[in-house]
């Protein structure tokens, strides 16, 4: 369940999920219940026990049982997480590319959330949200000392709800309320341009079920604009992570056929597994043809520059060596300034 994932191409996800079917969650406990040792687990009843009769207001005992499995589940490394009901919906519309919100690309600065971009026609752009802006207050609740995943869930919800938000923004030095409708929100996850004669910019928000498809479309745009690309850059800063699938398709179109990118392990047979840059690899979910046989070959040459967050800790990678090395870096430092 806490499966190790040793990454071996250039491309790392922040957060590869992996999912246990129920009926086979249920066969490995049925399986284990003789191995469980029984006097950890009466210390566990006994905490349960005194929590619930003693503590300052009455619990929930279901969520007490949750947290101690999530609590059991997170402590395994930074990338294991214990997803139920409600937490499991909310990851599966983000790497669906729909989700019930108000439509926008967010990150933190000084303990508030920073408005990165507003998607185009959602409701925080009809509403005026510019790239910039700062939330300071979700409804009644100030957002200084949230986590950015407790902020997003506040500002998600039911569809045709209203949430109120207090926006500082720094250019007029002001703040204000606006109140939003949420809606469904369709995210392409990729966002493709030419920086300059030569070079383009690919930027990927997340790992979703439409990557492949939208990476494809983006690089066959990228070329028709500029035939003659010699640099790329692929933006991966802010990107949560998502399906494994699309992470290694992307890889696949750099890198040459036949090629492992990540690789997993673990205790049951199921967990031994390989990927490569093959089509049986990152299209395993999907029926159709192959998209990325439609990219220009010259893709896995072109010279490369891979950002991640933060910032300041740039992981970049230059193939092959050249003299326009130095120019895609000037490409690179005019980005950064750009996005800060």
């Amino acid at each position: 369940m806490g499966a190790k994932l040793r990454v071996a191409g250039w491309i790392a996800l922040g957060t590869v999920a992996g999912a246990l079917a129920t009926m086979q969650l249920q066969a490995i406990a049925r399986s284990s219940v003789a191995q469980l040792p029984l006097e950890e687990l009466q210390q566990l009843a006994a905490v349960f026990d005194v929590v619930k009769k003693a503590y300052v207001e009455p619990v929930d005992e279901k969520k007490l049982i949750n947290d101690a499995i999530g609590g059991m589940v997170s402590g395994l490394d930074p990338h294991s997480q214990y997803l139920e009901g409600k937490a499991f919906k909310e990851f599966r519309e983000g790497v669906s590319g729909r989700f019930i919100g108000v439509g926008i690309e967010i990150g933190m600065e000084e303990g508030v959330v920073k408005v990165v971009s507003p998607i185009e026609g959602s409701p925080a752009f009809r509403a005026g949200i510019k790239s910039g802006d700062l939330i300071t207050k979700i409804d009644d609740t100030a957002v200084r000392g949230l986590s950015m995943d407790q902020a997003v869930k506040r500002m998600r919800g039911e569809r045709n709800t209203k949430v109120l938000l207090t926006i500082f923004r720094k250019t007029e030095n002001r703040s204000f309320p606006v109140t939003i409708t949420r809606e469904e929100i369709k995210v392409q996850s990729i966002a493709a341009k030419v920086l300059e004669p030569g070079y383009g910019w690919i930027r990927i928000r997340q790992f979703q079920e439409r990557t492949v498809d939208d990476f494809t479309r983006q690089v066959e745009d990228l070329y028709k604009e500029d035939p003659n690309m010699k640099g790329l850059v692929l933006d991966l800063r802010n990107d949560p992570g998502g399906l494994l699938e699309g992470a290694i398709a992307v890889s696949a179109a750099f890198l040459p056929s036949d090629v492992t990118v990540v690789s997993t392990n673990g205790q049951i047979p199921e967990s031994k597994q390989l990927f490569k840059t093959n089509p049986s690899d990152y299209l395993r979910r999907f029926n159709a043809g192959d998209p990325l046989k439609r990219l220009p070959g010259s893709l896995k040459s072109v010279p490369l520059v891979v950002l991640v967050k933060p910032a300041s800790q740039l992981v970049a990678s230059v193939l092959p060596a050249s003299d326009g090395q130095t120019t895609i870096f000037g490409v690179l430092n005019s980005l950064e300034r750009a996005w800060n």
